[in-house]
C-alpha cells in the first residue's frame, strides 16, 4: 500500500482505502465474509478473499491461470504476526477450504524471514538474507499452520515451527 499513491489519478484506476471498512465494501465481503470476490483486472479475474488476523482489512488473491495464491503478511516462510487469533484461525480454515476446490502451484506471500535451517528466522531488519528459502510455500505447509493453531491454542507468544514462526500477541 506504500505505493498506492502512484496510482491516484490515473484514468480507469481504483485504489481502493487500506482500511477493514474500505476494502471489505468494495470486495463485498461486509456483509459477507466467507463471500469470494472477482478481480477483473481487464482480461485476467483474480478470485479474492477475506483474510483477517495479520491484519483487519487482509486480503488473498488466487490466480486461476498462475494457480497462485497470493496471501499478502498472512502466509509466508517467516514471522507470522496475528492481531487476531479467532480471525486468523478463520482465515486459514478458509485458505484451506478453498485451496482444496481450486488447483494450487503455490502459496506466495510478500518477504521470506526464514534462514535455510529449519525453525530459523532471520534477524528483524536483515537485509542480506543468502540463505534463505524459497519464496514459494505449498498447501500442504498452509495446512501446517491450521496444525500449528491447534497446537498453539489459547497460548500467546512466539511459537516456533521449521518453515514459519506464528507470533502471538492477541488476548
Amino acid at each position: 500500500m506504500a505505493a498506492d499513491a502512484q496510482f491516484a489519478d490515473r484514468p480507469h484506476t481504483r485504489v481502493v482505502g487500506a482500511d477493514r471498512d474500505s476494502a471489505w465494501e468494495f470486495f463485498g465481503f461486509a456483509d459477507d465474509q466467507g463471500r469470494v470476490a472477482r478481480v477483473d483486472l481487464g482480461g485476467r479475474v483474480l478470485e479474492c478473499l477475506a483474510t483477517p488476523g495479520h491484519h483487519a482489512a487482509a486480503v488473498t488473491y488466487y490466480d486461476p491461470h498462475a494457480g497462485f495464491l497470493l496471501t499478502g503478511d498472512t502466509v509466508y516462510p517467516g514471522r507470522l504476526y496475528v492481531e487476531d487469533w479467532a480471525a486468523f484461525t478463520e482465515s486459514i480454515d478458509r485458505m484451506v477450504e478453498f485451496a482444496a476446490t481450486r488447483t494450487v502451484t503455490h502459496v506466495l506471500g510478500c518477504h521470506i524471514e526464514m534462514t535455510g535451517e529449519p525453525g530459523v528466522d532471520h534477524p528483524v531488519l536483515t537485509t542480506c538474507q543468502p540463505d534463505e528459502p524459497p519464496l514459494e510455500m505449498t498447501v500442504e505447509q498452509l495446512r501446517d499452520i491450521r496444525r500449528a493453531i491447534d497446537e498453539i491454542g489459547d497460548r500467546t507468544g512466539r511459537h516456533v515451527f521449521p518453515d514459519f514462526i506464528i507470533c502471538r500477541s492477541d488476548d
